[in-house]
């Protein structure tokens, strides 16, 4: 297991031993175990992040093995239980890698990274006052299935962690998708789509190169199709807002 004391500290790999583990434990209840018998000790228990322990919130997460959440695809750390390894089984954990992503402490990371890509842009337009007919504005069903999908994104980071360059696009796409499919993120989705997908790239994360490892882990199984809207969406949006700077040029 990772063990690192800060962001400046030095980590390296600790080994522990945790008997009598149940087969019903979940991943984190075994990790659970291990603090108690290390708080008894007098050592430092592992810090991990983790919340509502049922798949939704997205704070859980880590490397099991190499793998981003564990060896089940459409799990996070949180759902996996023990019963899926054997007694006596070796496991290793890492933090996510990727520098957009430093560690904090052991195997929590600062995701601050994806608030800053959702506040860059991750905003509607909509009238104050009463609240609005549920009816009054037609969504075709395609497209409100579609943005449903996308925004079953939990911002866990296994996304970046799994890419060989560290790459945000799946994470960035979903947010963007799933407000630009719906007629209330229309009147903003050219600039919405600009400063989020530029604020991803100050954000230090790596190119997408359509590797596919972002979608294979995914355990709310984002869709690749959503990058390729982003870059739809993207270069629309960057051929309407330089027209206009082009013409007053050219004058």
């Amino acid at each position: 297991m990772w063990r690192q004391k800060g962001k400046s500290a030095e980590g390296s790999f600790s080994s522990y031993d945790v008997p009598d583990v149940s087969e019903h434990m979940s991943f984190l209840e075994m990790l659970d175990v291990l603090n108690q018998r290390l708080i008894e000790k007098g050592d430092d228990p592992v810090s991990f992040d983790h919340d509502c322990r049922e798949g939704i919130c997205g704070m859980c997460g880590f490397m099991i093995n190499g793998q981003a959440h564990g060896p089940l695809k459409g799990t996070t750390v949180c759902q996996l239980h023990m019963r899926h390894y054997k007694d006596g089984d070796e496991l290793w954990l890492e933090p996510w890698r990727a520098a957009a992503f430093p560690i904090l402490k052991d195997l929590m990371v600062d995701r601050s990274a994806f608030d800053r890509i959702i506040a860059a842009g991750g905003y509607i337009s909509t009238p104050s006052g009463s609240a609005p007919d549920g009816n009054a504005i037609p969504v075709p069903k395609d497209k409100s299935d579609r943005a449903m999908d996308a925004a079953a994104c939990i911002g866990c980071g296994a996304c970046v962690a799994s890419c060989p360059n560290a790459s945000a696009s799946l994470f960035t796409s979903a947010k963007v998708t799933h407000l630009n499919l719906l007629p209330q993120g229309e009147p903003e989705q050219e600039r919405r789509t600009l400063a989020m997908v530029m604020q991803m790239r100050a954000e230090m994360f790596g190119h997408c190169t359509n590797v596919g490892e972002c979608e294979a882990v995914c355990p709310k199984q984002i869709s690749l199709e959503n990058i390729a809207k982003m870059n739809r969406d993207y270069v629309q949006a960057v051929f309407k807002y330089r027209e206009p700077s082009a013409a007053s040029g050219s004058g």
